[in-house]
């Protein structure tokens, strides 16, 4: 599993723009840039919706005011469903969508959890990090079924 001090791996994700579905590759993410990344097991899940994605949205000022560039949400769904649940979240330019369809991101940082039971088949764990020029400074890792150390108020505190 990736740990605090290890490079992010170079993967392309996916997220919508106004021209559609484009590629962005972690580099373009994280290079020379403090970002926030969480991951959760899915877009309109329950606590994923309740209470994950809400907190980032509503404390977005908050974390770029403590030198954050950019602030990723990133779950192993396809480009328009994570565009979908953003719109329904009220995300708009505040945290970006990113879409890890095939689990490859999940699969090379080695969070992924099996969800077949749910009938959800492979995921992501939950977390949150803290990523400066491509390096991880923070890593909270959930235990299965928690949400407590990935939270908007929790990665304030590391900041």
């Amino acid at each position: 599993m990736i740990k605090i001090g290890d490079r992010i791996p170079s993967v392309k994700l996916k997220h919508m723009t106004a021209e559609g579905i484009k590629d962005i590759t972690t580099d373009e993410i994280f290079k020379g840039k403090k970002v926030v990344l969480f991951a959760l097991p899915g877009a309109f899940t329950p606590t994923c919706s309740a209470k994950h994605l809400p907190g980032f949205v509503q404390k977005a000022s908050e974390i770029k005011g403590k030198g954050v560039d950019t602030i990723a949400c990133l779950s192993v769904n396809d480009a328009f469903v994570m565009n979908a649940w953003g719109k329904d979240q009220k995300v708009e330019d505040k945290v970006l969508m990113l879409a890890d369809g095939n689990g490859d991101f999940t699969r090379a940082i080695e969070l992924e959890m099996d969800g077949s039971g749910y009938g959800l088949g492979k995921r992501s764990r939950r977390y949150a990090m803290v990523v400066q020029d491509g390096v991880v400074k923070t890593l909270n890792v959930e235990n299965p079924g928690a949400f407590e150390v990935s939270s908007a108020e929790a990665i304030l505190k590391t900041l």
